[in-house]
């Protein structure tokens, strides 16, 4: 299941809440949007490393030191946390150590549930004789048997056996594929051990591991909560309810069974978005699981019947499906009027039986829908590989469709390689910041004479607007890695390059209000520890939003001076001239209370474009793909980057957030296809943005990272989430999840996703070609009056061909290199539509006509049928559809501009080959077939 911390209460505006103590200040940077959480384990199977002896279950001492025990989820509920953290010998400030997580972890086995076994793999093949057709020619078998008709019996099993198999590598191969697809993605928990933030793999969890949850944050098992600031959670996924629920770490009595418990929090469930005060009570009625360790109750059962549910079929899917039965239905009725034919021609009935199921067999696309799922699997295997999971196999038919990408700028557009490059204070004294990245070591800071910025004494202004960035931060850096938000990153670089990150450990922060995509500024309350009582209040936002909450501003960093609106002004224009260099401005302030604030600077930071960002917009554009920047920021640093990346140009419109509200639906739709910039944008208007241009017939590709981005991900034609920098949230509402957060992913997936959609036209077309041929040649022959062409075993054989390794090689065939380049499909077109009917027939005429040639050539010269030319006319169609398959890998090139055979194809190829001399030798012995001279094979080769 899937947790959620979900929106924000409403707060008076202007106020920070009261709730005092919430935090413990010896624990290092957790602040008002993480909490701490005592982890609780997911319902296993405890499972041992190999060479390690597995603990008898009652044991609880292990090479003489004592083993933790789960607790029950009444026990944790009703228990204190000062209580839980006693019975679970948890460290709230430091967390366990390495070595006993890792102790802890041999005892208890992996945080993830006990999978179900799956089917042994004899069963799987089984499985494969339970098909009718399968089951009729296996019948014939024993009919041919009984008459003492063997070379036929063995005939048929063999080409049975040869079916059985390729049938059942098929499924095995889109099984294994599809678990791999699934584990692409794994969850991740951000905890601390050894008093240090780390992230790992949420399934090396252990019980009394301290977690640390943030907005959006999936939670990683079940969880008893230590400590909380206004914390609300999504359980709708367990109970069934949209309303987010209240969380605290208050116990209840031991012998409530109420369906309300406080300080539990079911694993999977996610995190939202959380400020307010936190006085109710929040619901446990399904959450019948252990805390901490052991196996579940009620979510034990919730998983085990989603694990007894299979997933559902994509459209695509179900359209192959309706389509191989609807040819079904065809191909039988075709087969009755030839069996009836023969009969009342005189044919032997048992022979006209052999061949009408083998015909069956050959001429019905069963394997259609196994292939499709291959193909769609293996595509999708080949979009993670480029660093696009697809969650949806849904979402591979839609990706060749898109006509808009509505893209967010920091991270996707940019490098997300947040660097201070200017600070400005209040009083107009400006700095220049050298290096790039986080590593503080790299450049430094200093003023426009060359001076060098180091602590806070000599230049107080430009020191108060680090201060104010280093103190209302919630980021931390291990090893040039940032935790948290690159841009809070950023500014913690500049703090150290001017020796100022010690005054963090010189303050107790008493609240926070957290950033919001609406009001776009943060602010925490702050007591210094060596002046008790001294509070005072800091502010870092958008600069529009951090003036409009000033009433003056600081000279020298302490005097307090009017914010006219001349100075207003002034600031305006010098944070727009730095925006139309591309940089992201954000303001300072700070002051006794919320009512009080005064402006004292601002910073410039660089977030250049990523590598080859444009060259794909272009590619994209070039296809007929609309893209649109949709940013947070402001206008000049939103035109900058849309300018620098083409997507831009000087006189194409932009649209505001405030503007889009001022807007009616019909007046948006009638102006956004002509808009190629939205700026200072929140995740309502991008609600908004994706509803106006469905309406207008896009289809959408929408990029979010936050929490409240998943409603317009979801509404999206395709939801992709970023994968670095993305919420949980965001990720389970998307369809594609970019794991390197990189718009050039965006374009190598939409050109997998159109290849893949390639594929399966081309496989199609393909096997229905070689159906369409085989139905039409008995029936030609039995119409008019001929003498079978083809055998039962050469029949078979044919569906050997058809779902064999040509057919597969078709589904997986490289992608074109301009395939991006070709224009978005329309998402109606089914995939039979008139040209690919046309391209069928085609395909099938030719192979008939060549056959038919060469079996009445023959059949002239003697004026009777004779195993040779039954084995020339066999041969002959062996290769007009081998010649077809290999025209069938485009529908735009020649094959001599393609190559006549691709990797894969030609591997798959000689496989094929392989086991046409295998049949060859068998039908030699068992089915009346002669091997051919040069002059036989020379004139089928003509």
């Amino acid at each position: 299941m899937i947790m959620k911390i979900i929106k924000e209460k409403p707060e008076e505006e202007g106020v920070i809440s009261n709730n005092k103590n919430i935090f413990n200040s010896t624990t290092k940077k957790v602040l008002s949007e993480k909490v701490h959480l005592l982890i609780g384990k997911k319902k296993q199977k405890p499972i041992y490393k190999k060479g390690k002896i597995a603990p008898k279950k009652e044991s609880i001492i292990v090479s003489g030191q004592e083993m933790i025990q789960a607790l029950d989820v009444y026990t944790a509920s009703s228990s204190s946390s000062e209580e839980c953290i006693a019975k679970l010998r948890a460290d709230p400030e430091n967390g366990l150590s390495q070595a006993e997580a890792t102790r802890r972890l041999c005892f208890n086995g992996y945080n993830e549930f006990e999978v179900k076994k799956s089917e042994s793999l004899f069963g799987k093949y089984l499985e494969q004789f339970k098909n009718p057709l399968i089951c009729l020619l296996l019948s014939s078998a024993i009919v041919s048997t009984v008459m003492k008709q063997f070379d036929d019996a063995l005939s048929i099993t063999v080409a049975v056996m040869i079916v059985v198999t390729v049938g059942f590598v098929q499924e095995y191969r889109s099984e294994k594929t599809l678990e791999k697809l699934n584990r692409l993605v794994p969850p991740t928990a951000h905890c601390i051990r050894d008093g240090k933030s780390v992230t790992f793999y949420a399934k090396e969890l252990v019980p009394g591991d301290l977690v640390l949850l943030n907005t959006g944050d999936r939670v990683p098992a079940d969880v008893r909560i230590l400590e909380s600031i206004q914390l609300q959670i999504d359980e709708s996924s367990f109970t069934g309810e949209n309303e987010a629920r209240y969380k605290h770490s208050n116990s209840i009595p031991a012998n409530s069974r109420t369906t309300h418990v406080n300080g539990i929090i079911v694993n999977g469930h996610c995190n939202i978005e959380c400020h307010g005060g936190i006085e109710h009570l929040d619901n446990i009625a399904f959450m019948g699981t252990l805390v901490c360790s052991g196996r579940g109750k009620k979510f034990g059962e919730v998983f085990q019947l989603m694990q007894s549910e299979e997933s559902p079929k994509t459209p695509l899917q179900n359209s192959m499906d309706q389509l191989g039965k609807q040819l079904s239905f065809y191909s039988l009725g075709v087969i009755g009027l030839i069996f009836l034919i023969g009969l009342i021609q005189g044919r032997p009935a048992m022979d006209m039986f052999t061949i009408g199921v083998s015909l069956a067999v050959a001429a019905i696309p069963e394997g259609l829908p196994i292939v499709v799922a291959v193909t769609l699997a293996i595509g999708v295997m080949r979009m993670g590989n480029r660093n696009a999971v697809v969650k949806k196999l849904s979402a591979v038919e839609t990706l060749g469709c898109v006509t808009v990408i509505c893209s967010d700028k920091t991270g996707t557009l940019t490098k997300n390689m947040m660097t201070v490059c200017v600070v400005i204070s209040s009083d107009d004294c400006q700095a220049e910041v050298t290096g790039t990245g986080y590593d503080p070591s790299d450049g430094d800071c200093r003023l426009q004479n060359g001076e060098l910025v180091s602590g806070n004494e000599r230049y107080p202004s430009i020191a108060c607007v680090i201060e104010i960035g280093c103190l209302c931060n919630n980021a931390q850096l291990a090893n040039g890695t940032v935790i948290g938000q690159p841009t809070e990153g950023a500014l913690m670089v500049l703090a150290m390059k001017t020796n100022l990150e010690y005054l963090f450990n010189n303050i107790r922060r008493l609240h926070e209000i957290p950033f919001t995509s609406d009001s776009k500024w943060m602010a925490v309350q702050v007591e210094q520890l060596n002046k008790p009582g001294e509070v005072e209040t800091l502010v870092k936002g958008a600069i529009d939003r951090i003036l409009d909450i000033s009433i003056g501003y600081l000279k020298n960093g302490n005097i307090k001076m009017p914010l006219t609106l001349e100075k207003r002004n002034q600031i305006i224009q010098i944070a727009s001239g730095l925006g139309q260099s591309g940089l992201r401005i954000i303001g300072m302030a700070r002051g006794s209370d919320m009512r009080s604030l005064y402006y004292a600077g601002l910073v410039g930071i660089m977030d250049p474009p990523r590598p080859g960002c444009r060259q794909s917009i272009e590619i994209v554009q070039s296809a007929g793909v609309s893209v649109k920047m949709v940013t947070g920021d402001g206008l000049e640093t939103a035109t900058s980057i849309g300018i620098r990346l083409g997507l831009h140009q000087q006189n194409d419109n932009c649209l505001s957030g405030p503007q889009i509200d001022d807007l009616t639906d019909l007046e948006l739709e009638q102006c956004i296809r002509s808009v190629t910039i939205f700026y200072r944008a929140s995740p309502r208007h991008k609600l908004r943005i994706v509803k106006a241009l469905q309406n207008i017939g896009e289809v959408v590709a929408m990029t979010g990272d936050g929490v409240n981005d998943a409603v317009a991900l979801k509404k999206s034609d395709i939801g992709v989430a970023m994968g670095e920098s993305g919420t949980d949230v965001c990720k389970e509402a998307a369809d594609m999840v970019l794991i390197n957060d990189d718009f050039s992913t965006i374009k190598a997936a939409i050109e997998e996703g159109k290849g893949i959609y390639h594929n399966i036209t081309n496989f199609v077309k393909f096997q229905l070609s070689t159906s369409v041929a085989a139905l039409s040649l008995i029936a030609i022959s039995t119409i008019f009056h001929f003498e079978n062409p083809l055998n039962a075993m050469q029949i078979l054989w044919i569906n050997i061909i058809m779902d064999g390794p040509p057919a597969q090689s078709l589904g997986v065939e490289n992608v074109d290199a301009d395939i991006i380049k070709q224009p978005p499909r329309n998402v109606r077109e089914p995939l039979i539509n008139r040209s690919l009917i046309i391209s069928i027939i085609s395909s099938a005429a030719i192979i008939i006509s060549g056959t038919l040639f060469v079996f009445y050539k023959e059949m002239a010269a003697d004026n009777k049928i004779t195993p040779r030319d039954t084995t020339m006319t066999f041969t002959c169609f062996v290769l007009f559809d081998m010649w077809n398959a290999l025209s069938c890998r485009s529908s735009r090139k020649m094959i001599w501009e393609i190559g006549l055979f691709g990797v894969f194809f030609f591997n798959e190829t000689k496989k094929f080959i392989q086991l046409q001399r295998q049949r060859r030798n068998i039908q030699r012995k068992h089915s009346n077939c002669n091997c051919l001279g040069e002059a036989c094979s020379g004139t089928q080769t003509i």
